[in-house]
């Protein structure tokens, strides 16, 4: 049976977060700078979120955020933020990211810049499942592996006190009956993580 409309988030307020803030180690270079179809992989993390039904979009810069920001065109809904801390982790990006959304926000979609195999329609899965049933994790599942999550302002307290390099994958790993699925039947899009993966992409 299909769950029934939360009147309370129907119309909430979502962000997204583009975390862009890492140093590319084992890219050798800054990979959000790196071009597939003439635009920096950040772009088009950057452009599915505009076009995917958020409220705002949130770009978390540090490596080399000058340069990033440089080439970056963020949409009126955009705006970038500089985490100082970027050097400790992915998961100080995320607290950046979320402290930095509007204060209205009930949830935010998290996505990395490495992504840019991630559609429009991967996004709005989330934002639809949230605004459809609320919870506290939606979180998308490829046939292959799991994908991007969307983060209920109830768990920003908990998200945002992480440490290290492990991101929101410590959420999911802590609690798992909290996360809800929505199953996309398709193999993942490759992240970015060697010069070769832009071919793949």
């Amino acid at each position: 049976m299909d769950r029934a409309i939360d009147p309370t988030v129907a119309d909430a307020v979502i962000s997204a977060v583009v975390l862009a803030a890492g140093s590319s180690t084992r890219f050798g270079r800054t990979k959000q700078l790196a071009r597939i179809g003439g635009r920096p992989i950040v772009q088009h993390v950057v452009d599915t979120a505009a076009v995917a039904g958020v409220d705002e979009i949130v770009v978390v810069l540090g490596h080399e955020a000058e340069a990033i920001g440089s080439v970056l065109e963020l949409p009126t809904i955009a705006r970038a933020v500089v985490n100082p801390r970027f050097a400790e982790g992915q998961s100080t990006s995320l607290a950046a990211g979320l402290a930095a959304c509007d204060p209205a926000a009930e949830a935010a979609v998290i996505l990395l810049a490495d992504q840019p195999g991630i559609r429009v329609e991967h996004v709005e899965a989330l934002v639809s499942a949230f605004r459809a049933a609320g919870g506290e994790i939606v979180r998308l599942r490829f046939r292959d592996a799991p994908g991007p999550a969307l983060l209920a302002r109830s768990v920003w307290p908990e998200a945002s006190a992480l440490t290290g390099d492990t991101g929101a994958r410590a959420l999911f790993a802590a609690r798992p009956g909290r996360v809800r699925w929505v199953t996309v039947e398709e193999d993942a899009p490759p992240d970015i993580d060697l010069p070769e993966d832009l071919d793949r992409a």
